[in-house]
């Protein structure tokens, strides 16, 4: 008799364990367990698939090992040194510091693949910088900082991306490609509009940096900078694979912190250890309790019933993007990044493929929208990390926030309705 009613039941009580507070990997576990006993299937299932999917799969590996990296380049004052470096490249633009925060943002990216890593590292610099004296309005340096970082896992290496080909059996060097040009696009949307926005509140221009000093400013960074052309280099060549190439720069990252740069004690390599085992043991219980949840859905065949209805609607593929833009925009309000990616994506994958859509297309929208969900009130994270580390009253970031939310929002369309934005790169490079 429950059997019949088991799918509802569990949405049911995942929906309750949630807003009750327990973590989402612990109720996707829970909700689906549940599942199974109702509908009179061996438990044990969960825990295989949990197993095959943790324990199986050679692409989770990188997600740690971008976090460790990320972590080490944090302690280990490499982002000071990006910081000069941005400031001499970018800093006499008109809104100086603001143009340094996007340009650093980006820099970053390539080493990190993390937005929170970026707010909680060379963001939090840039961001004290710019509030010192009152010389940038606090909201508006809170709003650039969280709305700059998200071109982190846009950019290569990304995590969200490893985590889409993960459930998407996509080519992650393909998926790694095809987000360069839509993260180049934001850099430069945000530049623009802060050089107009600088003219017309009147932001300080930062002093020039004589041109005796530029070439030590570029010895110094010049190490941190190789990272993401070792990094991407050795994937594109074919030298290893992105698992394998999250293993060589954090290794990198960790010669560079200890021995070229000295930043780096034992007792910050223990912080840096502990905060990375912290961090995935949250991102792995999220995945745990995907698998077991993505095992349900599975086999009561909900993907399939959602392709049925988009056909029975007769709604093309470019009606779909839409629907799915607007979904996942009101989702990153209320949820965090890993829950959407593992427990709602692989609910449109089929409809995507169906449809024709190319599944790197479909993956890179799919990040873009839920790296906008990180600054958009009221989960908004971004702005949260930012209040707790810089102090700035989240109500002045709100207020400045919407405009950086319509930008993106712009260039999602832009990306949702020219394909060639995101798969011209990987097509160029052989890879699609």
């Amino acid at each position: 008799m429950l059997a019949a009613y088991a799918l509802p039941i569990m949405v049911v009580i995942l929906i309750a364990t949630t807003v009750a507070g327990l973590p989402m990997g612990i109720a996707m576990i829970v909700s689906s367990i549940f599942y199974l006993a109702m509908s009179g299937r061996d438990i044990g299932l969960g825990a295989e698939h949990v197993l095959n999917g943790i324990f199986g799969n050679f692409v989770a590996l990188a997600v740690p090992l971008f976090i460790f990296a990320a972590n080490i380049m944090n302690a280990g004052q490499i982002s000071e040194r990006l910081l000069k470096f941005a400031l001499a490249v970018v800093g006499r633009l008109p809104g100086g510091l603001a143009q340094v925060n996007i340009f650093t943002s980006l820099i970053f990216s390539g080493m990190s693949g993390s937005a929170i890593s970026d707010v909680a590292g060379v963001g939090k610099v840039i961001t004290d910088m710019m509030t010192k004296d009152g010389r940038y309005p606090r909201g508006f340096s809170g709003a650039i900082t969280a709305t700059s970082s998200v071109v982190g896992p846009i950019f290569p290496p990304s995590i969200p991306l490893v985590f889409y080909a993960l459930i998407s059996s996509t080519s992650v060097g393909a998926l790694f490609l095809g987000g360069v040009v839509p993260a180049l696009l934001i850099c430069v949307s945000l530049s623009i509009f802060v050089m107009v926005i600088a003219k017309m509140r009147g932001f300080p221009v930062e002093d020039a940096i004589p041109l005796r000093a530029f070439p030590m400013i570029i010895l110094r960074a010049l190490p941190p900078l190789m990272m993401p052309v070792l990094l991407l280099g050795g994937i594109y060549s074919g030298a290893f694979t992105p698992t394998e190439a999250a293993a060589v720069s954090a290794f990198y990252a960790l010669i560079l912190a200890i021995f070229a740069y000295r930043a780096l004690g034992f007792k910050d390599f223990l912080g840096v250890v502990k905060s990375t085992v912290q961090t995935t043991a949250v991102v792995t219980l999220v995945l745990c309790g995907a698998f077991i949840f993505n095992y349900v859905i599975t086999i009561e065949r909900v993907p399939q019933a959602i392709f049925a209805f988009f056909q029975a609607q007769e709604l093309n593929q470019w009606v779909f993007l839409l629907l799915i833009n607007i979904l996942y925009l009101v989702l990153g309000c209320f949820l965090d990044v890993s829950t959407i990616m593992l427990v709602v994506t692989p609910l449109f994958i089929p409809t995507a493929l169906a449809l024709g859509i190319d599944l790197h297309h479909f993956g890179v929208v799919v990040v873009f929208n839920m790296m906008i969900g990180l600054i958009t009130p009221p989960y908004g994270i971004l702005l949260f990390i930012i209040k707790a580390l810089n102090g700035i009253p989240l109500g002045e970031m709100i207020r400045e926030i919407w405009v950086f939310v319509g930008i993106l929002i712009v260039l999602l369309f832009a990306i949702t309705y020219i394909p060639d934005l995101v798969l011209w790169l990987p097509r160029t490079a052989g890879m699609l």
